[in-house]
């Protein structure tokens, strides 16, 4: 289990990585929290409100993968103002789409996005 959004997205890129070339790669990022942690050397750092370095390191893993052609959509399950500052930095660096909702409209976001993108590749 990952404790950040940093070391989680490290993980998906890598996963990421052996993909062939040319196939679609994808981060599905379901998130209630802030990046309240990060990693440094192998030791996590937790601190809430959330450290400029745990910014930083996030953005930077968002970065990494926005390099290897990897779109990160996430889905906000809280509105504080701090976290939709955040997913506006994350989605403006990857360029990928940010879904505000709630616990109890997830499924619906996840099917409407699957299948529009669906529908687009068809046409």
């Amino acid at each position: 289990p990952y404790t950040n959004i940093q070391d989680g997205l490290a993980l998906a890129r890598k996963l990421l990585a052996r993909c062939p070339s040319g196939s679609t790669r994808q981060i599905i990022m379901v998130s209630d929290g802030e990046p309240t942690a990060h990693m440094e050397s192998g030791q996590l750092f937790l601190q809430y409100p959330p450290s400029p370095q745990a910014i930083q390191e996030t953005l930077r893993e968002v970065k990494r993968c926005t390099h290897m052609g990897i779109t990160i959509n996430t889905f906000l399950l809280d509105r504080s103002a701090r976290l939709l500052d955040f997913m506006d930095q994350v989605t403006r660096i990857n360029r990928g789409r940010a879904f505000y909702t709630t616990p109890e409209e997830l499924g619906d976001y996840v099917l409407v996005d699957y299948v529009s993108n669906r529908r687009r590749r068809v046409a």
